[in-house]
């Protein structure tokens, strides 16, 4: 119970992160020094494994300019979609590990696709040289206004009289609502029936504005605007404490449901950087994210910014490789 808990939002290794980006040298794990001093001296590529308009893509796209100011290059984002994620992360691990090709990275999926056989991944945990922790993003749970249910204890005892009836989205085997999903019906014994859109959120989002799923799962950022336009009634938020940007919203503890989950999201390259080129990089990404306007523009997509730099953030990645090889049996057993 406390380890799956831990899985998603990683308290302890999280502040020992944080703390390494103050008083710790930027991390080895890169190659030898490139003796390129001039790094960079043309367009950065920057790999989003997500569709167009869902979180990863606008935190991304916010980050860019941030990045283009601290780097003097152009930053080019571009959205690489599949598989949940997976084909965007192919291609930014067979990339060239020169520095001018990073990519997102979002946890669990690229943790969890090289953990499962099936998958077929070509990539594993080694195959990235990890750049910067962006945001922690908690779960969470909305309904359309009109439904009947008013409350999550409403909709969790209509799961529980009804197992496997209720319709939510995910974006995909394996995705991070998907873990929700499981870890709910393992934690709670509330089932609920995934439906899932490879597409991304905005095929998630299209698929609960019609009517077509009973609840929409995501992160509390993805609810903001849904709730804002009257369209979405956030029920809880699973994080440990309430979303800046949903302050009426309570979360599941409060309500009585000890659950806690969310996604981690940052910023890789190819496994191999030389390590002048990592150290640059690490000083880029301080700079970009912890950028007053940038963390504003964060906050205002009900994200909030929790930085760490590629030590800390290297550290997170191997905890939650550990720790989701003790989950993965449970989205295995739902699919």
């Amino acid at each position: 119970m406390q380890k799956r808990i831990k899985t998603f939002m990683l308290a302890g290794t999280l502040a020992a992160a944080v703390a390494l980006t103050s008083c710790a040298p930027t991390s080895g794990g890169g190659g030898g020094d490139s003796g390129d001093s001039a790094f960079p001296e043309r367009k950065i590529d920057l790999v989003v494994a997500f569709a167009p308009g869902g979180a990863v893509d606008s935190a991304a796209r916010l980050l860019a300019p941030a990045l283009e100011r601290e780097l003097g290059v152009t930053v080019e984002v571009t959205n690489v979609t599949g598989a949940g994620g997976q084909v965007g992360y192919t291609q930014l691990a067979k990339a060239d590990p020169d520095g001018y090709t990073i990519g997102t990275t979002g946890s669990p999926s690229v943790v969890v696709a090289p953990l499962d056989p099936s998958r077929g991944a070509t990539f594993t945990r080694e195959s990235f040289q990890p750049l910067a922790l962006q945001v922690i993003d908690s779960a969470a749970i909305a309904v359309s206004p009109d439904s009947p249910y008013q409350s999550l204890e409403e909709l969790f005892d209509a799961a529980k009289t009804s197992p496997g009836k209720i319709n939510a989205t995910t974006t995909g085997l394996q995705g991070g609502e998907h873990f929700f999903l499981a870890q709910i019906g393992s934690e709670l014994g509330f089932e609920f029936n995934p439906v899932h859109f490879s597409e991304g959120q905005s095929a998630a989002i299209a698929a609960f504005l019609g009517g077509h799923v009973d609840v929409y799962v995501g992160n509390a950022s993805d609810m903001v605007e849904l709730e804002a336009q009257g369209n979405a009634r956030v029920l809880g938020v699973a994080g440990e404490e309430r979303a800046a940007a949903l302050p009426e919203t309570p979360t599941f503890a409060e309500l009585g449901f000890d659950l806690v989950a969310g996604t981690v999201r940052g910023y890789s390259a190819p496994a191999g950087l030389p390590k002048d080129v990592l150290k640059r990089w690490d000083a880029a990404f301080d700079a970009a994210i912890n950028d007053p306007k940038v963390v504003e523009s964060m906050e205002n997509l009900g994200l909030t910014t929790t930085y760490a730099d590629s030590a800390g953030y290297a550290d997170v990645w191997g905890e939650q490789d550990e720790l989701y090889r003790s989950v993965l049996d449970l989205v295995l057993e739902a699919e």
